[in-house]
């Protein structure tokens, strides 16, 4: 059985960023019964020269949804950010689940064999459909998931390896 360019990218983004919406609602549940601020969380960082928690929630919807706009337009940037609370981290984490339920199976399997090129300030570097997916936006993709998963799971949030999951398909 080969692996289709859809089952790779959206198979995978879909599920992942839809586990990601129940992480974010467990984490919602517990501040509220624990008295933590969730402006706090949105802030709250690994280690001093990391990344914030907000920045890991929208790094999950830029390395999916917007992969697969870049994987369209053959060209991917770097996000721009934007300050947002808890509660519109949660409702981004679902709009880019929406958006990409509603993924064409047949238009993201005609990418294949494309060129996507991703700039960064002055600098372009090209890879294949395949390869962008393969080699930067999956990797990034569940870095930044694992970081959000791991920085919840430090604020206490009661979190297991199936939340992170989002369910297992034993078709892929």
């Amino acid at each position: 059985m080969s692996i289709s360019l859809y089952d790779l990218t959206v198979g995978s983004y879909v599920r992942t960023v839809g586990a990601l919406g129940g992480i974010l609602q467990k984490g919602a549940e517990h501040f509220a019964k624990e008295g933590i601020d969730p402006a706090e969380v949105v802030a709250t960082r690994l280690y001093p020269d990391m990344a914030n928690f907000h920045f890991q929630v929208t790094s999950v919807r830029h390395h999916s949804l917007a992969a697969i706009e870049g994987m369209k337009a053959g060209e991917f940037r770097p996000p721009k950010y934007e300050d947002c609370d808890y509660a519109a981290l949660q409702a981004m984490t679902a709009e880019a689940l929406a958006a990409l339920k509603a993924q064409s199976r047949d238009e993201i399997d005609a990418l294949a064999g494309g060129k996507v090129v991703f700039k960064i300030g002055g600098n372009e570097i090209p890879f294949t459909t395949e390869g962008f997916a393969l080699s930067f936006s999956l990797p990034n993709f569940y870095f930044h998931a694992t970081t959000a998963y791991d920085m919840l799971r430090m604020k206490g949030v009661p979190l297991g390896k199936l939340d992170f999951l989002g369910g297992i398909n034993s078709d892929g």
